[in-house]
Order: C-alpha cells, then structure tokens, then sequence
C-alpha cells in the first residue's frame, strides 16, 4: 500500500521470508507511483525478507555494492527515474555471523550514493507473541550519523528504534539542517500503538523537519506483528 505525498512516497509492507515475493511487491508499486519527478520512495525496515528468523537474514546478507538484492533496487531506481531509501538490507561486516541492518540511498540513476548503518539495535521485551527482541546476536551496530544533500533538501537517515533517541537527530542537524528524515521502520503492534505517532511528532517538531516512516505492517510469517500507519 503506497501513501503518497507531492513526490514522496512511503510503500508499507507485511514482508515475507521469500527475497523475491518481496522484491515483486516493491516493483508493483512502484508502476503505480505518480509521474511527478524528481520522487523520493522509502521502503520499511527489513523490507526484502522478514519473519524467517536471524540465520536466514544471515544467509541473504550481501557485500556492500554487491548482490542481486542490490542490483535489483539499482535497476528499479534507473528504471522508474526514482531516489529509493531501500529501508535496511543485511550486508556483511567485519564480525563474523553479523551483519550491518544498513539502509542505502538509490539515486535516480541507479547509483549508491550513501549508506547509513542502524545504530541503535532493539534489545528488548515486548509484551507480544515474540516477547525478547535481540537485534545484537546478529546485527553490529553503526556508529556514523548521515545527512546528504538530495533534490529533496538535507536527507537524514534512520532506522525503526533510533527515533526514540533526540540528541541522535539533534547531532544530524550539526551536520545540515534537516529538510527531510526518512525512517524505515518495522514498529512492533504494541510499541507502534503506544508510541509511533507521538514520536514521529515530536522529532518533526524539534528538528523542524519533514518525516517519512514507511513501516512493516500486519502479522509474519514467525508470528510477529507490526504496527503499520506509515505517514
């Protein structure tokens, strides 16, 4: 489902474990996206697999600039003249049996031109069908902020969980002042319920910035559920 706003558009999914089920989905919006170019499209967090566990998330993983997961996006930016936040991708790291949860920006040419690696992780317990969320058995942290200067303003990136910590978004805007955050986001049902909205609200208002949360919604294939209402 695809929400759309003048040239950005946040494409919400219930991603499965199968790469190319997925990657079907993102091409069938995107033939439905609006002629108004340039256009920015953000895709949710783990949005090519979801709901089949660490070890196969591990096992899809790819070398930065590399992969048939990367070369996909490539060449759907290319082909529908499109900037694309494709949400996080699993790429391979320094530590063995990890990798980054990395979001990379597509320009409208198909090249890469940044990528911002999830730094905080989602350690936690949820009061949900999963219960122990723990992103840190096979996901290494990032450690560097990125803001980019893109046709639509200042772009910042982030992922899901990093929205929940102010002085982040306030250390971007050291960087540029932020025109545009997108956030890729697979909120949980109950943490979405409780806190989605009045966080996006509240870094959109002290950062004076637009913000694109394009989530995972409904219940997966491993029983988890996700929030939805991106906006």
């Amino acid at each position: 489902m695809a929400k759309v706003c003048p040239n950005i558009v946040a494409i919400q999914m219930t991603s499965s474990p199968r790469v190319e089920d997925n990657l079907l989905f993102v091409e069938q919006q995107l033939k439905l996206l609006p002629t108004q170019r340039p256009c920015l499209v953000v895709l949710p967090e783990c949005f090519a697999c979801f709901g089949g566990g660490d070890q196969l998330i591990l096992g899809i993983a790819e070398d930065l600039h590399q992969g048939p997961i990367q070369h996909k996006l490539k060449q759907l930016a290319k082909q529908y003249d499109i900037w694309l936040v494709a949400g996080s991708l699993p790429i391979l790291c320094s530590s063995a049996n990890k990798f980054t949860a990395s979001c990379l920006l597509i320009n409208d040419q198909g090249e890469t031109v940044e990528e911002y690696q999830k730094i905080h992780l989602f350690d936690v317990q949820v009061a949900d069908n999963t219960g122990t969320y723990l992103e840190s058995r096979c996901t290494q942290a990032g450690n560097k902020l990125i803001v980019t200067h893109t046709p639509f303003g200042n772009l910042g990136l982030a992922v899901c969980y990093d929205i929940r910590f102010a002085g982040m978004f306030a250390a971007m805007n050291q960087i540029a002042q932020l025109d545009v955050l997108a956030l890729p986001s697979a909120f949980t049902q109950q943490t979405g319920q409780a806190h989605w909205h009045s966080l996006l609200s509240a870094r959109a208002i002290e950062n004076q910035c637009y913000i694109v949360g394009a989530n995972q919604t409904g219940k997966h294939m491993n029983k988890r559920q996700t929030y939805g209402h991106s906006c």
